[in-house]
């Protein structure tokens, strides 16, 4: 409620009128590509959390401390431990993440330091990590158009999943266009005894192309899941939920990017999925470091306040960001803005979601069928058995370093072909 109601965000000129800043024009302003703007509204963003920081790690101090309880009188080693252990998943799994992550840093600072020389500044801060470097490159495509591109990007998949896909659109299962009332975003649920439905709010833009292969990646997974498992197995774990939905993101990325003779569209694209790799996959590592930390000094007797939040979360940005970002003060308070903080140990698995996709995906394009079939065993899978296990069927062995290391290598690739173009 501090954050959604009484965060009290100041007014700014946006678009020739003064208007309140929300969370909403926040982000739309820091990928927009006026700098002076995007300066303004990060500090004007960030004054309005430091007025309420002490009350806001009060909060959060009380959080980890409800884990310690919980942790004490169920028995469990730490924190992670215990919510590990009721995901069914091995602590070796984040140990793996935090470290294969924290090794291939080099490669995000690389990154920095193409964007601050791309970008011409002589200071690159944080509010300045978020533009396109390719503006005026996006696809802008009907619906229909951007379906059947979402088709052939996923031929990989084979024939019957492919009539699937085309089943959702032919028979009703999406709701595609934006209606007064009707909730934002993009969103799927799976119904057993009855297929999935995808909400979509399409405009003509490359997110919302991804956006369709990306829900109905959830859909056919709910699908496959119905159909094989009992009711009371049939409903998978959050640890798998986004990987079959970045799978076919991944495929489809790599179909485009295999198709294009855009020089622009191809550096666009590849622009896009390094910036899917570091908010997904670095970002959010970064975020679980945090909370790993965090929870260790209050389990070693240390109270949380503002300042020793703030300290850990801004050297933390400096690990993973490195040096061609200035790292502004603001930067150190923006674990108060993070609500998923409130449902610890949780961020990693976005993480681990798609370094699993990145795995799957190109071991259907390199073995074809075989891969295949193994990947709709895990679709299958509901929560028969554990998701650690359910990911290895599938060719992804999150407690070897060889998936980690897969997906440094596409976004160490990516880096190079688009320093190449560039």
């Amino acid at each position: 409620m501090l954050d959604n109601a009484d965060l009290n965000l100041p007014e700014i000129e946006y678009e020739g009128k003064t208007i309140q800043l929300s969370h909403g024009l926040y982000s739309v302003i820091m990928s927009g590509h006026d700098r002076a703007k995007r300066e303004e509204a990060f500090k004007l963003y960030y004054s309005a959390f430091r007025k309420i920081l002490t009350t806001l790690a009060t909060t959060y101090y009380g959080n980890v401390k409800a884990n310690m309880f919980y942790k004490s009188v169920r028995g469990h080693e730490s924190c992670l431990n215990k919510a590990l252990f009721e995901e069914d998943v091995d602590a070796s799994v984040y140990a793996r993440l935090v470290k294969s992550v924290s090794e291939a840093t080099p490669i995000m600072h690389r990154y920095m330091a193409l964007r601050k020389r791309v970008l011409g500044y002589a200071d690159m801060h944080m509010y300045d990590i978020y533009p396109s470097l390719v503006p005026n490159a996006e696809l802008k495509l009907s619906f229909e158009e951007a379906f059947e591109l979402c088709l052939k990007g996923l031929e990989p998949l084979g024939e019957e999943y492919l009539s699937l896909f085309r089943k959702g659109r032919d028979e009703g299962w999406i709701d595609v266009c934006e209606t007064e009332g009707k909730r934002s975003g993009a969103y799927s649920i799976g119904i057993y005894g009855n297929h999935p439905f995808v909400l979509l709010n399409y405009q003509k833009t490359t997110h919302d192309v991804f956006t369709i292969a990306h829900e109905m990646g959830h859909s056919l997974h709910s699908y496959y899941s119905n159909g094989a498992q009992p009711y009371a197995k049939a409903d998978y774990k959050i640890f798998v939920a986004e990987v079959a939905s970045t799978v076919n993101e991944v495929l489809l990325l790599k179909y485009l990017l295999k198709t294009t003779e855009d020089a622009n569209l191809k550096k666009y694209l590849l622009n896009y999925f390094m910036d899917m790799i570091r908010t997904t996959l670095f970002r959010q590592t970064q975020f679980a470091e945090f909370e790993e930390k965090a929870h260790a000094l209050a389990e070693g007797g240390e109270p949380l306040n503002k300042d020793n939040l703030s300290s850990l979360y801004l050297e933390l940005n400096k690990k993973y960001y490195g040096e061609a970002v200035t790292h502004d003060e603001e930067i150190s308070f923006e674990w108060a803005r993070i609500p998923h903080f409130y449902r610890s140990f949780y961020v990693y698995k976005y993480a681990t979601g798609i370094t699993s996709a990145i795995c799957i995906a190109n071991r259907i394009l390199r073995e074809g069928e075989k891969a295949v079939e193994d990947y709709k065993r895990f679709l299958k899978g509901g929560c028969s058995t554990d998701p650690v296990s359910l990911l290895k069927i599938a060719g992804a062995d999150l407690t070897a370093e060889a998936p980690f290391k897969a997906a440094m290598a596409e976004f160490e690739e990516a880096l190079k072909e688009f320093e190449a173009l560039s």
